[in-house]
């Protein structure tokens, strides 16, 4: 029992044996492992929640002047008491591991390490458990980390026009505010409270995948040192089109488990589902260079671990994931496709349209300096298939919901007509920019009727890139819609 007891001190939690009932029905704990749980999950909550605070919890203490000595010890002692608490959580749930059969089960099975590894990634697949504790299955090569001031935005601002003392302080201001709360508002799905309140439907997801698509879950290991969790689902041997892998990219507040990967899937493609860093399992924080060592990392692993050809594979990108498409599209020239559903073409007149107009030149310096997701700017590097799927009720991407003239999707097909066909004139893309305005039954319309040599240019290309879904940003894409966009792939190519 002792034994049990310690080596269940840090094992991880179980959520769930796959296969052992309906997809929702979850490891049952004993009371003793509820206690303990419950008390270690509210620390780290509230840890966390400090955490992106800290600015205004900073400035909140120093208004009050709680920074002098006197304070200072006379709040010692509860932390004391937490740590206290905190140590005895732990104990308290090991012990109500080592009384639980299931999760005795479990650790025997985890801690199996004689067995071979494929067998033994096998047997651990049969659980679902805190990824930390997950084996590694595929890694590249480490990149030297480099020292803070070699990465150090200060030497350059995107206000450069100001005055030395204006621009050093929306410096200091924009560094500040994207390693505490900033990066959080560009991606929500790394904050505890939502990855918690989801916790349950991440893991019911987790188990369809696996139980129904036999899916197998995968940690990588980028260059950075992130850990990436991943989910592959094998049609090979199903379909006629499961020799085509579709690689999917979620949106700022997506997870592989519950988002884009089930349309792929169904539509009888094969296909690999990976969470940011710093969401569900991933580790790290979701920068552009950690976004893009995921994004290679998991392109690696396609091509060297699973086998498939990059003639053969398929990016899929919705929302934000549209960057990291773009960029292994960029990265990786010979993919079959690049398909991009509500995405934008630049992240910077989205996020000025959420924040207050007197934030401008600081939202200018967060997203230029630490999240300059830039798509219409790299598509101009790709030269491969594009399908861009335009959301006709989009309220994420729209700057006015409703208003379809004001979807940066349409800012994006227009990039990338511009780098696509250089020969178009400023009358043409003077027609092209009105004709993008409206919607695929107005367009097709206009195709039946007269209209001159330009126009049905325009229009032929505009039909060719972009396909509309008359949907909200979030709606899940049917695989009809895909397959369609999939068959029309070969046959649009340049």
């Amino acid at each position: 029992m002792f034994k049990l007891t310690f080596l269940s001190l840090f094992s991880p939690r179980l959520f769930k044996k796959h296969g052992d009932g309906l997809h929702d029905v979850l490891y049952q704990s004993n009371n003793l492992e509820k206690w303990g749980d419950l008390v270690i999950k509210t620390v780290k909550t509230v840890t966390s929640i400090s955490k992106y605070t800290s600015p205004f919890i900073g400035f909140y203490i120093y208004r009050k002047g709680l920074y002098t000595t006197e304070k200072i010890q006379s709040i010692t002692p509860l932390f004391v008491g937490i740590g206290w608490l905190l140590a005895l959580s732990l104990i308290v749930r090991a012990l109500g591991r080592a009384l639980n059969a299931q999760y005795v089960e479990f650790l025997n099975v985890l801690n199996n390490t004689t067995a071979d590894r494929k067998t033994y990634l096998e047997s651990i697949r049969k659980y679902d458990f805190e990824f930390s504790k997950w084996p590694v299955s595929y890694s590249v090569p480490q990149i030297k980390s480099r020292k803070w001031l070699q990465t150090s935005p200060f030497t350059q601002c995107a206000n450069p026009n100001l005055p030395t003392y204006q621009k050093a302080t929306i410096q200091i201001l924009a560094y500040a505010a994207v390693h505490s709360f900033g990066l959080r508002l560009i991606y929500p799905g790394t904050l505890t409270l939502i990855q918690t309140s989801l916790w349950r439907f991440l893991i019911t997801g987790r188990a369809q995948l696996v139980e129904h698509f036999n899916g197998k879950r995968s940690k990588l290991i980028s260059a950075d040192g992130n850990s990436i969790d991943t989910m592959f689902v094998d049609n090979r041997q199903l379909s006629n089109k499961g020799n085509i892998l579709v690689i999917c990219c979620e949106g700022n507040s997506g997870f592989y488990e519950i988002g884009i990967m089930t349309t792929p899937i169904k539509a009888g493609y094969s296909a690999l589902g990976w969470n940011h860093p710093g969401f569900a399992g991933s580790t790290g924080t979701p920068f552009p260079s950690q976004e893009q060592n995921a994004i290679d990392v998991v392109m690696q692993y396609a091509i060297n671990e699973l086998g498939f050809e990059i003639k053969n594979i398929v990016l899929f990108g919705w929302s934000i994931g549209g960057y990291t498409a773009t960029w292994a599209a960029v990265t990786y020239p010979e993919v079959k496709a690049l398909v991009l559903d509500a995405t934008f073409d630049d992240l910077l007149p989205i996020a000025q349209n959420q924040m207050p107009s007197s934030w401008a030149l600081l939202v200018k310096e967060v997203v230029r300096s630490y999240a300059d997701l830039n798509i219409a700017q790299m598509i101009r590097k790709y030269n491969g298939p594009v399908q861009i799927i335009r959301r006709t009720k989009d309220e994420v991407i729209a700057l006015r919901q409703g208003y379809v003239q004001t979807n940066r999707g349409n800012n994006l097909l227009i990039k990338l007509i511009e780098a696509r066909y250089p020969d178009v004139s400023t009358e043409e893309l003077a027609i092209l920019e009105k004709y993008v305005n409206l919607l695929s039954t107005q367009r097709a319309a206009l195709e039946r009727c007269e209209v001159g040599e330009s126009d049905r240019r325009m229009l032929k290309l505009i039909s060719k890139y972009m396909h509309d879904f008359v949907t909200t940003h979030c709606t899940p894409l049917p695989e009809e819609k895909f397959m369609r966009i999939m068959d029309g792939i070969s046959t649009n190519r340049d």
